[in-house]
Formats: C-alpha cells, sequence, structure tokens
C-alpha cells in the first residue's frame, strides 16, 4: 500500500486549486478582452460596426455595457451605457444630446434614412443623418422592440 504525507495532499490540493483558478481567469480574459479608451477617437477597442460608414466600440465593465459611435475620421458622435435594459446617455461626443433611449426618447425629428450602426442580442443602434451635419442616434432594446420606427422612442413631428 502506498503512504502518501499530508504535507504532499495539501500541496498537491493549493497546487490544483491555484491551477483552476488560474484557468478561470483566463477563460474570463479571454471572453473579455481588454478594451480601453471611451470617449477617444481611436479607442483600443474593436470596430464592431454594422456599417462601412461609421465606428461603433464596445466597451464592459461590472455588467455595464458602454457603445459609443465614431464617424470615419474619428469624431466621437455619442456614447451610451446600458444594464438590464435600462440606458444612460454619456456626456460625450458631438452629438450627445441628439441620442434618444427608451428612459430618455427624442422629442422632434423630421422623418429622414436611417441606417443600423450596431445590434446584438439586447441593443440596436440607428443613425440618422441631419441637413444641419449632426447625427441623431436612436437606441432601442432588441428584447422588447421588434419595429424600431414604431416603438415609441421618437414622436415624429410633421406640423400636427
Amino acid at each position: 500500500m502506498f503512504h502518501l504525507s499530508q504535507g504532499f495532499i495539501s500541496r498537491r490540493a493549493a497546487l490544483a486549486g491555484l491551477l483552476a483558478i488560474g484557468l478561470s481567469v483566463s477563460a474570463v480574459a479571454a471572453q473579455s478582452p481588454q478594451a480601453s479608451g471611451l470617449g477617444q477617437s481611436w479607442p483600443n477597442a474593436r470596430d464592431v460596426s454594422a456599417s462601412p460608414n461609421w465606428h461603433v466600440y464596445v466597451f464592459e465593465r461590472d455588467g455595464v455595457r458602454y457603445v459609443q459611435v465614431n464617424d470615419l475620421n474619428g469624431t466621437v458622435r455619442g456614447a451610451f451605457a446600458t444594464a438590464q435594459g435600462q440606458y444612460l446617455v454619456l456626456p460625450v461626443g458631438t452629438d450627445a444630446q441628439l441620442i434618444g433611449t427608451p428612459q430618455r426618447p427624442l422629442t422632434m425629428i423630421k422623418p429622414a434614412p436611417s441606417e443600423t450602426v450596431y445590434r446584438d442580442a439586447s441593443v440596436q443602434v440607428l443613425l440618422t443623418p441631419q441637413a444641419n451635419g449632426g447625427v441623431l442616434l436612436r437606441v432601442f432594446d432588441t428584447a422588447t422592440c421588434t419595429d424600431p420606427y414604431n416603438c415609441g422612442n421618437v414622436m415624429h413631428l410633421l406640423g400636427h
């Protein structure tokens, strides 16, 4: 029969525990790559835009997702944060005042062609260029909105 000392078993258990922790930290790091630079023209994050005309960067931290939209020149147009169905417009970008969310809808726009610049399982972002050079960013919760034009995010005022 084999006889193992208790010290050998303790060291072996500790080493196995450290290895398991190291692997779980590596797995988490692989799932959420380190991205930085929220608010910057060229952040250290992957461009996930659904459009070749815009750059979209997503950052995540502590369960909050931050989405930033830049134009092709790197100008930050706007950004918002979202967690558990709540949205918050961030005070960054040249068009930060032109961002509509389910909690903070835009109150007046004229109908214009829009383009989806980002979509994932819970968020869709439509962008509408304006004649004055500004850009409207409309954010929709894809879990509750199947038709962004009829979700109540925007009130079209046509002289009524």
